[in-house]
Order: C-alpha cells, then structure tokens, then sequence
C-alpha cells in the first residue's frame, strides 16, 4: 500500500517539477500581437503577462473611442494566442506525465 501511495506522490511531485519548469519557460516566451491595421502591437508573454503596448502616433491624437476600440482588439488577440500557447505547454506535459489524456 505504502509503495503506491509513494510513487503517487513521487509522480505529483514530478508533474509539479515539470509545471514549474512550463511556467517559467512561458514566462520567457514574448508573443508579439497587433491590431487588424497594426496601428498597436502588444508583446504578452505565455504567461498573459503584458510586457509592452505600443500605439501608433496617428491614434494619439486622434478619437479617443477609436483608440480603445483597436486598444481592446489588439489586447484581446493577443490573450488568445497567449492562452493557446499555455494549453500547448501544459497539453504535452500532461501527455507526457499521464498518458492517456
């Protein structure tokens, strides 16, 4: 009985070894993400960290309307592929930790 529960627990503590090590990498990994006319570019790490927001000079000045609507679009994408990258990462951890899922 006793030997299950240690290689359970050594097979938890494996599996929370190698989500530290995705966490980290993901922490690294920069996404770079823009606006449909690329008026902003946002970099987000796999994480969902932003790291910079750069927004055109022409949206400056501009609508302010306007430069939140692009704002929010260019953030939101790269939330998404953000998001993308980290169920990759963890997918084949877990593929590889747990076969069968």
């Amino acid at each position: 009985m006793f030997g299950k529960m240690g290689d359970m627990m050594g097979k938890l503590q494996e599996m929370k070894k190698k989500a530290d090590e995705i966490k980290s990498r993901l922490d690294e990994t920069l996404i770079r993400s823009e606006s449909s006319s690329g008026e902003i570019q946002i970099e987000i790490s796999g994480n969902r960290q932003f790291r910079k927001i750069k927004i055109a000079a022409a949206l400056q000045h501009g609508d302010p309307q306007l430069l939140e609507q692009h704002l929010l679009a260019a953030i939101n994408k790269a939330i998404v592929e953000a998001d993308q990258l980290n169920e990759q990462e963890m997918k084949k951890a877990a593929t590889g930790m747990l076969p069968g899922l």
